[in-house]
């Protein structure tokens, strides 16, 4: 996403801020004939900056370092555009939006849906939350430099909501496939002829036609590569938590979703799961089913 927007928006300052040094040395690696310059914390990186995008694991790291000590909120200039594509409840959006606005900022939450291949070809989807449709067209230039599929959602929180119904669907999806993939080998079937059937049939879904989990099914996926890289499968089980709280809040039904989260939170807790893709919940079932 970073290298994305560097290329196609081509600032004359590009400031970067990560927790991880490993990470900052490899994007200015990346970018040798582009001056790269280091924030060594948020609030620096907001004094210094017209435009911040984050990503972020949880709820409680975006509430830090927006509202926290030497967060963006202590260096924020007024006028100052933030994007923020972490994956969290709307709430906390909603109160950073709140916190931040007052002080001449321009915040949205975006997060996103296309996985790491559609971050590095500049494809993803944003689900956008924003004060209004003027708001969105402000910051849209900069969403274009790193995605296909840009959408208003509507109000803050928004985004965050469109995002955690998706991979609520996509959660169930694939511990539907990959028990459907399972059955199918186990039955004696060739699992390639079996996904193209389920992709040329009602069956089919991303989980089967885009990211399948059975090795060896496609090329350049997870599954053919030990479940390395990836959607990680404990951001899965974090994700899912979300739905199932959001559904909660608002006494919505979600029974499906629940045995998913589930699921996936004994995939993430089970050991040499623990970094896999999530899309090794095909594995963990066969795994299950050879010990028990």
């Amino acid at each position: 996403m970073a290298s994305n927007l560097l290329k196609k928006i081509a600032p004359k300052h590009f400031i970067i801020h990560d927790v991880t040094e490993s990470s900052v040395a490899r994007f200015k690696a990346e970018h040798p004939d582009v001056s790269v310059e280091y924030a060594a914390t948020p609030r620096e990186l907001a004094e210094r900056s017209a435009v911040v995008v984050t990503m972020l694991p949880a709820s409680a790291h975006v509430r830090h370092v927006y509202l926290g000590k030497d967060g963006i909120a202590e260096g924020i200039k007024s006028g100052a555009v933030l994007i923020d594509s972490s994956t969290i409840d709307p709430g906390t959006s909603q109160a950073v939006a709140a916190a931040l606005s007052p002080k001449g900022a321009v915040v949205v939450d975006a997060p996103v849906s296309g996985g790491t291949l559609g971050a590095q070809a500049g494809t993803l989807t944003f689900m956008v939350g924003a004060k209004d449709e003027a708001t969105f067209g402000s910051v849209r230039p900069y969403l274009d430099a790193m995605g296909k599929n840009i959408v208003f959602c509507g109000k803050n929180g928004n985004g965050q909501v469109a995002k955690i119904c998706n991979n609520m669907m996509l959660g169930i999806s694939m511990v539907a496939a990959s028990e459907t993939m399972n059955l199918g080998v186990r039955l004696g079937m060739d699992p390639k002829l079996l996904a193209s059937i389920i992709n040329t049939s009602s069956g089919r879904c991303w989980s089967t036609d885009t990211y399948n989990p059975c090795p060896g099914v496609m090329p350049n996926v997870p599954a053919s590569r030990d479940y390395e890289g990836g959607f990680g499968v404990s951001l899965m089980a974090k994700d899912m938590g979300l739905a199932v709280a959001a559904a909660n809040e608002v006494k919505s039904t979600v029974v499906l979703g629940g045995v998913a989260h589930q699921i996936y939170n004994q995939v993430a807790s089970t050991p040499g799961f623990e970094r896999k893709d999530f899309s090794s919940v095909f594995k963990w079932l066969n795994d299950n089913t050879k010990r028990f």
